[in-house]
């Protein structure tokens, strides 16, 4: 028996625009050839019908490009914002979908999901470039198939070690929920100054007899300098609710394969805004610029181990982008316990929490004591 597409409303003229009357409505993407709503294919890289399978090719400008955004101005303009008690974005929102009618309700950060009632795919209008929000610059399409997301995942399994028989023989059981995570990347040029001191190791023969022995001391000498280093796409994770463990693992993304943002490509799949603020944002890259820069400090001042007194880092130009990134998200249970598995949706990368076999590890322990024990004895 064929399956019919859920009823629209009448296109018109829109051409697969999104169509959206009101406030209250949810944007949508009808199909030119059926009616029935788009969604973004991820083999194609097209928006495709799934009911009579038409394609819609992705609407990108030649030369359009994702913009970098200057990081002191935008946040001066932030702060003249906070002024106005504009309403936020997390409060609880319903709009209507446009293919059956039913109420749909976003909480949090969500903007994208499916309708409860017809599964087509529905967004907020306006809420990744509303006025009091920082627009997305970009996205990064879905990459990997559900499918081979589902493959790396029971590689991944196969190669825990120390993980209970019973999760082992079976597998992870569930089923994958695509999402977009927010992030902000920062681009900065640095400029940094530095003193400290370089110690170089030298050993000496102390005591006599019985008691005589080879001591490593240092010399120390001082060091000081000055460099520039530019860094590029310092991803920060600017939504809550995923293990920063577990995101942070699933990097290098592909960003050069990011497009200027557009509502199609989170068509079919959940998406978020971000809930950690642009400033907060990169506190958390600058801690990984700064170890960076700590690590090349190091190395200019060299030796065989190094004291560092002081490192001065002047910002003269910071610039940010705010893209959405693609997650396969899973989470499944084993003994009455949750956990989280995260894959990488460009790449395929798989991280995950996981119960261990506290059996075999006791096992292995049990066993390298036994190992010494018997070299021990042998030996003597």
């Amino acid at each position: 028996m064929t399956e019919m597409p859920p009823p629209v409303p009448d296109a018109g003229s829109t051409e697969g625009a999104a169509v959206a009357a009101d406030e209250s409505k949810g944007c949508t993407f009808p199909c030119e050839g059926c009616g029935a709503d788009l969604h973004f294919s991820i083999d194609a890289q097209k928006l495709r019908c799934p009911f009579c399978g038409f394609e819609k090719d992705l609407e990108v400008t030649d030369g359009e490009q994702i913009e970098e955004r200057d990081f002191r101005s935008v946040l001066q303009r932030l702060q003249d914002q906070r002024r106005d008690a504009a309403p936020p974005v997390e409060d609880c929102h319903e709009v209507q979908c446009d293919s059956c009618g039913g109420t749909v309700q976003f909480t949090g950060t969500l903007t994208s999901t499916e309708c409860a009632f017809c599964g087509s795919p529905i967004q907020r209008e306006g809420v990744h470039d509303a006025g009091e929000r920082l627009p997305v610059d970009g996205v990064l399409p879905f990459l990997v198939e559900e499918s081979r997301a589902a493959e790396n995942l029971r590689a991944w399994v196969k190669s825990r070690w120390f993980l209970p028989n019973q999760l082992k023989k079976r597998g992870v059981q569930g089923g994958f929920q695509g999402v977009y995570q927010p992030y902000w990347t920062f681009d900065a040029m640095t400029a940094n100054q530095y003193s400290g001191q370089r110690g170089e190791y030298y050993y000496v023969t102390v005591g006599s007899g019985k008691n005589r022995k080879r001591v490593r001391r240092t010399r120390w000498y001082p060091a000081s300098g000055d460099f520039r280093r530019f860094f590029d796409d310092v991803l920060a994770v600017a939504g809550k609710g995923l293990p920063d463990k577990l995101v942070r693992a699933l990097e290098p993304w592909p960003l050069e394969k990011c497009l200027p943002f557009q509502q199609e490509l989170l068509a079919g799949h959940l998406a978020r805004t971000y809930d950690i603020p642009l400033d907060q944002g990169f506190e958390v890259a600058k801690l990984r610029i700064e170890e960076a820069i700590t690590h090349e400090v190091r190395q200019r001042i060299g030796g065989d181990t190094q004291r560092i007194d002081r490192i001065h880092t002047d910002w003269p130009a910071l610039t940010y982008k705010h893209l959405l990134l693609p997650l396969w998200l899973l989470s499944y249970r084993f003994k009455d316990k949750a956990y989280q598995v995260t894959v990488n949706a460009a790449t395929g990368e798989v991280q995950g929490e996981r119960p261990w076999s506290w059996i075999k590890i006791t096992a292995l322990v049990l066993g390298l004591g036994a190992i010494a024990a018997t070299v021990f004895f042998l030996t003597r």
